[in-house]
């Protein structure tokens, strides 16, 4: 059971001596170097961890994406991860512009073991490290500070030996005092300017120092105080790259990220979407994809999202839920009927904008930079509005409907979808607009053919109609085309109707362009009914909206009847 009181049990994190932090009034100005673990850290939390088929696969698609620098694997862990990279160095198929990473715990067989598998590589980052946090000192090595830091000395002196008898690699060293986040800071210090000494790195040849929070311990702002607090600290900072690799126990793994770079950081170490031991690592695709929004390129490319989510998902048997951040199936999607209208408003005014500024409201980023359609924007169920109904006809049938008959047709959509208690569909939509405005099948009232005469302001409407299977002639007069329509049918069929409102506009472009018309119309007794046309030629288009009317009428007019 939870405690009452947790206090008694578990202490808060202290704070980051650090009155004068700089950090929270930087802004992240340009993309760190970034690394995937994908192949090595989120491999190792799968549940059935990737074969070569997979790793290769994913491999290319990190590459394609554009990471630069990929830790591969742990060569010592087994035959699999050492063939693995021993044959993507012997294979070739590493470009010349990535570099391949290797992780290794500071153990002199296990270090020997990694530089065997990197036999052949054009340029390698070997990885070494050990914990050095006071529970692991205290009860999973039982040694003291020194004992500590000359672990990672004697690790720091083998990788330098064993590097130089491969000098025709480009060697690069990476150092993680593990458990850094959980660690004191001058220990943590100490240890890296130790293996500093050994290795003696330049401006031109820095060291990598990563500094993980092994276990995410604390709220992100005291993991960017220790990121602030080591790099003013760290002795030839020019000489050193601080690389992050947040791990996301408290679910802030990307927030710590965010703020480690503000604080500092060169470097930022993670898988796709956040895979990775407990709650996962930083996510790399939030990360990039959160400074492309602020108007930063990230260096990655993420233009086609979906590749990208079934490549990982493949290869991980790990589902990508449907609310993450950028990628998720319902990430763009609004089902509420007040952020569909925001939403269709935003889409709008961002088509008459005269310039290229992202505004719309509810999407902090533009679907289509990613890959995505607009047609999952907006999904209609029972808690949806009259926009987004509206929003779903535009995109799937290119129907702008006019405000009020928006307003009628949501009321059709609302019963709908209370009735059938799901989302509805394109289709559904669809079917239920054209049975609501008698646009299917056969009807009361259908157009063949008309010819329109006289001068304007004084036009003659003559056509021929089908009325219940029979066909018949039909004239009237009006100052345009729908008046006269109305005349003849008030004069020839005795249907009355005024006209409140017409619209129209073009579906499509070039040679493929139709007309829509809308018509709102009032019936002698004050009824209201819509009415919606389309065809190659506007003027039809807007005849066959009078006749949906008149349908429309006609079948209230027979419910009636009935009802009676």
């Amino acid at each position: 059971m939870m405690l009452s009181d947790p206090s008694q049990k578990y202490r808060p994190f202290p704070q980051v001596d650090l009155p004068d932090r700089q950090w929270p009034s930087r802004t992240i100005t340009q993309p760190p170097r970034w690394l995937s673990t994908d192949l090595r850290d989120g491999n190792q939390a799968l549940i059935d961890p990737m074969d070569t088929e997979k790793k290769t696969r994913f491999f290319e698609l990190l590459t394609r994406v554009g990471l630069k620098e990929i830790e591969v694997g742990f060569p010592s862990a087994g035959a699999t991860e050492f063939d693995f990279i021993s044959g993507l160095v012997k294979s070739g198929r590493i470009p010349d512009d990535v570099i391949i990473q290797v992780l290794t715990q500071a153990r002199r067989d296990l270090i020997e073991r990694t530089f065997e598998s990197l036999q052949g590589a054009r340029q390698a980052i070997v990885h070494v490290y050990n914990a050095v946090s006071p529970a692991w000192r205290r009860i999973v090595f039982n040694m003291e500070r020194p004992q500590i830091k000359q672990i990672a000395v004697d690790a720091a002196k083998i990788i330098r030996d064993e590097a130089a008898k491969q000098p025709n690699t480009d060697w690069h060293f990476e150092y993680s005092p593990e458990t850094f986040s959980t660690a004191e800071l001058d220990f943590s210090l100490e240890c890296c300017e130790a293996v500093m000494d050994i290795l003696q790195p330049t401006p031109e040849k820095p060291l990598i120092l990563n500094l993980p929070a092994t276990v995410e311990a604390a709220t992100p702002n005291i993991y960017a105080d220790q990121i602030e607090w080591f790099c003013r600290h760290i002795r030839n900072r020019d000489s050193v790259v601080i690389s992050l690799h947040p791990h996301n126990d408290r679910g802030t793994g990307v927030a710590a990220a965010e703020l480690g770079l503000m604080a500092g950081a060169d470097r930022v170490e993670g898988c796709l979407f956040g895979n990775g031991e407990r709650t996962g690592n930083c996510d790399l695709v939030t990360v990039a994809l959160n400074l492309y929004t602020q108007g930063v390129s990230p260096g990655l490319d993420f233009s086609n999202m979906e590749e990208v989510v079934q490549t990982v998902t493949y290869c991980n048997q790990l589902p990508v839920h449907p609310r993450h951040p950028y990628a998720g199936d319902l990430v763009f999607t609004a089902f509420s009927g007040s952020h569909q209208d925001a939403i269709k408003k935003g889409f709008a005014a961002q088509e008459q904008r005269n310039d290229e500024i992202w505004d719309v409201p509810y999407l902090p980023i533009d679907p289509a930079d990613i890959g995505c359609s607009y047609e999952a924007v907006i999904r209609v169920n029972s808690q949806s509005g009259k926009g987004g109904v509206a929003w779903v006809l535009q995109q799937d049938k290119g129907l702008k409907l006019p405000k009020r008959m928006q307003g009628d047709f949501s009321k059709v959509v609302q019963d709908l979808a209370d009735k059938s208690s799901r989302e509805l569909h394109a289709a559904d939509i669809w079917e239920a607009f054209e049975q609501h405005y008698c646009l299917a099948g056969a009807q009361p009232y259908a157009l063949v053919d008309y010819v329109e005469s006289g001068p304007a302001g004084n036009r003659v409407f003559t056509g021929k109609i089908v009325h219940d299977g029979t066909e018949r002639s039909i004239s009237g007069r009006g100052n345009g085309l729908i008046s006269s329509v109305l005349s003849a049918l008030r004069d020839e069929l005795g249907i009355g109707l005024d006209v409140v409102d017409y619209n129209e506009h073009a579906i499509g472009t070039g040679g493929n362009v139709r007309a829509a018309a809308y018509v709102e119309c009032r019936t002698d007794d004050g009824t209201t009914f819509f009415g919606v046309g389309t065809d190659e030629d506007v003027a039809t288009a807007s005849v066959k909206a009078v006749l949906s009317v008149v349908n429309a009428y006609h079948r209230r007019q027979n419910a009636a009847a009935k009802a009676a």
